[in-house]
């Protein structure tokens, strides 16, 4: 994969947090508005007065997000690098959708599209934290913890169960998993690029992938000592000689006389 597709992709992913500058301006420009009470796409609605602002952001963001995730689409790993690479486009087009239709148009294309953009910006931020799983641990732990929390928020969004938070509260806590972990993750595959495949670092240590390698080589090798530690055990039990017949250590003794149990026996 080229440099330039990272770099291109890396910024994109990173130019996702527009959309938080372009909220907090909209929402100081909304008398009354509530970031707990007030739902995100209230400020797109014929209410808002910076409402053109507010959709031509969520248009731009749905561009980002699909954008970062074609060209980025090549790093990542494995079947959840393809499943987030389909999720997030969904994502995409979701967020996009919802600044073309907002809140008060006819219809339910908004609440369509915004439930694409919850539950596959959610299940798409886990999906591509198996995706950079094998380049960083850490990062792909980070990741799914975000996409959890974005799944546990999109559910309790959905079913009006908004606690403490309110209902605004509860959707950005589905909303944002979005614009935090693409960010996060696209600064890390534009820094680290193709570098996780090597072998070696330049100063001639060994990379952090061979370091796994060797660690995953050694489990394998323990695991293959003790299979066959195991084995020859069981062959030596089998190559016991067996027991005589009849004279079995639990065998009542020759003076036992089954007729009269309780007579007296031989000392």
């Amino acid at each position: 994969m080229t440099d330039s597709r990272y770099r291109w992709g890396g910024v994109a992913w990173l130019l996702t947090l527009q959309f938080f500058v372009v909220e907090a301006v909209a929402a100081l420009r909304y008398d009354g508005y509530s970031y707990s009470a007030d739902v995100i796409s209230d400020l797109g609605t014929a209410d808002s007065p910076a409402r053109l602002m507010m959709n031509a952001s969520f248009v731009l963001q749905g561009v980002l997000i699909i954008a970062g995730a074609l060209l980025l689409a090549p790093g990542l790993s494995g079947t959840g690098g393809k499943l987030a690479r389909l999720l997030l486009v969904l994502a995409g087009l979701g967020v996009l959708l919802v600044g073309v239709f907002p809140l008060d148009s006819p219809g339910a294309a908004h609440e369509v599209a915004a439930a694409a953009y919850l539950l596959g910006g959610a299940i798409g931020v886990i999906a591509l934290a198996y995706g950079v799983r094998p380049r960083s641990e850490a990062l792909g732990t980070t990741l799914a913890l975000l996409g959890l929390l974005g799944v546990v928020g999109t559910i309790f969004f959905a079913a009006a169960v908004f606690l403490f938070l309110g209902e605004g509260g509860v959707e950005r806590v589905a909303a944002y998993v979005v614009p935090v972990a693409l960010p996060v993750a696209g600064v890390a595959l534009w820094r680290q690029k193709d570098d996780w495949l090597r072998l070696t670092n330049p100063d001639g240590t060994p990379s952090r992938r061979q370091l796994r390698e060797d660690a995953r080589l050694e489990r394998a090798q323990r695991a293959a000592e003790r299979d066959a530690a195991l084995e020859a055990a069981a062959r030596r039990s089998d190559q016991r000689p067996a027991t005589p017949s009849g004279t079995a250590a639990d065998d009542e003794p020759d003076d036992f006389n089954p007729d009269d149990p309780w007579a007296p026996r031989r000392p």
